[in-house]
């Protein structure tokens, strides 16, 4: 077998990165001494999982005070590791908690009702961070005071906060027979009592619940779900004031009140109301948020600085843990093509390389405005549709343009093959692809695929996979009628767009996309298990799974199969030409990829912060969701054109994009045991 230098400068590269910045990341992770394990405990409704941060003196002869940080609906622990190191670094135990049905933790299904989107979404958060402090409540390391009161504080995002909330009622309601506070001190970030309220929690009885404890929240100004003034309509993706709203000054116990001011309320608490200038996902990627949370449980557990280091709230390294991960994910990215590269030269495997691609000749004069053109429609159109789709879905308005579009493509799409039969020409072929993906995206447009819960699990992904298949539907009709316009008659051909139909090509394709994505979690598990590193930037992250993850993998699979198919044609299509050769042809993939969602990002959140309202005020939980798939989606197009490059055809590229993305996906969000 001979390898190429460059494969194995890559490969080099890749593996460089990579241990480089798992290594650095456990440095800052574990700063100033602190110890991190990946622990498990059964717990009242399944087993929950969390990083445990132990201070180096911590231990049974010298029990720390502790907090529990806990992380948003489709989230995991890891999303809380600003929190995590800052406050174990100032001498704090700390457990990052994964919530039931995320990162590692599992509920029992008997705990869901139903699969409806409230039977299954209640159960996870309702109980998360009350059962995770039963369980710290009862670690020998873990301070109780003379009482035995914990000296224990909860924070959690989002859902992470309504999680905290109801843990902090429930602690009350339990010390009305135990005679035992186990929560001391709590702060929210990103949340209110909008879905307490579901529960029976609303500020009125959070308030009548808080038994003096100190209790805070982080809400930021420009939050997209809460803290909404209830006299203001029209969508919450907006800026806010949530001090002057009757439920903030009703948490605060006042008639008027300021962000970042401490307040004494009625049953000898304290508390505050913090308002940064960010956004929802913000809050934990932020040196101002995480400032807020030292200064928060500084203060409220004052009486137990002997047991704390003091370091200044603004003296923060976890950033540099962020930045050490975001080098292993580029170099992950590196051994993702090296490896696959290197496999593709192994016996057998090397069928999977059907010859060189010709270079197409560049287009001149109209052909090169049309193809111009074209490509900003097919960048355009996952925008235009992406808050209709995600938000409105099958059967909504906008969304029946499709509809008309598809049922339109099909009668076009039927014309050509006839023409194309009637002619022996090659248009038969694009219209017979036209016809079918014009019939796939009118299906689409009238029913959801995935509104079974019980079918597909992941139900926070359900909105992103119907989005997904639409595109992939739209941008087959794209390119159908522009090979029956315009690609026919230069005399393009099928493997013009790297579809290659030969059996044996097909399957070692396949071989080859399944062993490099194993070899590479594999890396990504190692680094895990030897640094508590996993390969990430903000909300974008490659992390390890349970095997409980297979099913849904496969269920998601083929959804994510037919889009990265269809993305690797249209990038095989538009960059193999002369003059997208080189970096060129990279930044037109990544273009075609990710520059739709780039645009309805910048667009939504530019205008927010522009005028206090965004571009789509109804987008809250979709503008969240599209800021991961910007990454996920520029790394796709790199491997995809890293590939078909070398193997001359889009089955390994497709094959091995779906296999990471899907896994990456689900990885990073809620998955319910099936309970029916």
């Amino acid at each position: 077998m001979k390898v190429s230098k460059n494969v194995t400068k890559v490969l080099c590269i890749g593996l460089i990165l990579v241990l480089l910045g798992s290594f650095c990341a456990s440095l800052f992770n574990g700063s100033n001494g602190v110890k991190v394990n990946r622990i498990k405990f059964d717990a009242a409704h399944g087993e929950l999982s969390g990083l445990l941060y132990m201070p180096k003196d911590a231990s049974e002869s010298n029990p720390k005070p502790t907090i529990i940080v806990t992380h948003g609906y489709l989230n995991s622990a890891e999303m809380q590791d600003a929190n995590a190191i800052e406050l174990s670094r100032r001498g704090f135990v700390v457990l990052a908690l994964d919530q039931y049905d995320h990162g590692h933790s599992t509920i029992d299904p008997a705990n869901y009702s139903d699969t409806s989107f409230f039977g299954l979404w209640l159960p996870f958060w309702m109980h998360s961070m009350n059962d995770a402090v039963q369980y710290m409540y009862d670690q020998p390391y873990v301070l109780k005071d003379a009482k035995g009161n914990g000296v224990i504080g909860i924070t959690g995002h989002s859902m992470g906060g309504f999680s905290s909330a109801a843990a902090v009622c429930m602690d009350e309601l339990q010390f009305a027979s135990t005679g035992v506070r186990k929560v001391m001190a709590s702060l929210t970030e990103g949340a209110d009592f909008s879905y307490t309220a579901f529960i029976g929690f609303d500020v009125a009885t959070a308030d009548a619940l808080g038994g003096g404890r100190t209790l805070g929240k982080v809400a930021a100004h420009y939050d997209e779900f809460f803290f909404n003034d209830p006299a203001v309509e029209g969508g919450t993706v907006r800026y806010k004031d949530y001090v002057s709203t009757p439920e903030g000054l009703a948490f605060l116990q006042q008639t008027s009140a300021k962000e970042n001011t401490w307040y004494n309320t009625s049953d000898g608490g304290r508390r505050i109301v913090y308002e940064p200038k960010e956004t929802h996902p913000w809050n934990h990627f932020s040196k101002t948020t995480t400032g807020y949370a030292v200064e928060f449980y500084m203060t409220a557990f004052k009486d137990y600085s002997s047991y704390l280091n003091d370091i200044p709230a603004n003296k923060q390294v976890w950033q540099f843990k962020e930045l050490s991960e975001c080098v292993a994910l580029v170099g992950f990215v590196f051994f993702i093509i090296g490896i696959g590269l290197l496999i593709i030269e192994l016996p057998f495997f090397k069928l999977a390389k059907s010859g060189e691609l010709e270079v197409q000749p560049a287009a001149k004069g109209g052909a090169k405005i049309a193809g111009i053109l074209i490509s900003i429609c097919a960048i355009l159109l996952p925008a235009i549709f992406f808050s209709p789709l995600m938000d409105g879905g099958a059967g909504s308005p906008t969304v029946m343009i499709l509809f008309y579009a598809g049922l339109a493509a099909v009668g076009c799409g039927l014309v050509a093959f006839v023409a194309g039969l009637v002619k022996k020409s090659n248009i038969a072929a694009g219209g017979c692809c036209m016809a079918l993906a014009g019939g796939l995206l009118a299906l689409i447009a009238k029913k959801d695929f995935y509104g079974d819960s019980g079918v597909f699990t992941a139900i926070g992904i359900n909105s992103i996979a119907y989005w997904t298949i639409a595109c992939a539907a739209m941008s087959m009709v794209v390119m159908s009628l522009v090979f029956i316009c315009i690609k026919a008659k230069a005399g393009a051909k099928l493997s013009t767009y790297g579809l290659v139909f030969k059996p044996v090509t097909i399957i070692a394709s396949i071989c080859a996309a399944l062993l490099t994505y194993a070899v590479s979690y594999c890396l990504l598990f190692l680094m895990d298990a030897i640094f508590k590193a996993d390969f990430r930037i903000w909300t974008f992250a490659f992390k390890t799974f349970d095997a409980n993850l297979a099913g849904a993998i496969l269920r998601y699979l083929p959804t994510f199969l037919l889009f990265y198919v269809v993305s690797t044609v249209s990038i095989t299509v538009n960059t193999n030409t002369e003059k997208a050769q080189g970096a060129k042809g990279y930044l037109l993939a990544i273009a075609l990829n990710a520059g739709g969602a780039f645009l309805w990002t910048v667009c939504q959140y530019g205008i927010l912060f522009a005028k206090g309202v965004a571009m789509i005020p109804g987008s809250a939980l979709s503008g969240i969701m599209i800021i991961a798939m910007v990454p996920t989606l520029t790394i796709a197009a790199i491997i995809s054109r890293a590939l078909y490059k070398r193997t001359g055809n889009i089955w390994m590229p497709a094959v091995l994009n779906a296999l990471l993305m899907t896994t990456m996906t689900l990885a990073n969000t809620m998955v319910t045991a099936k309970p029916f």
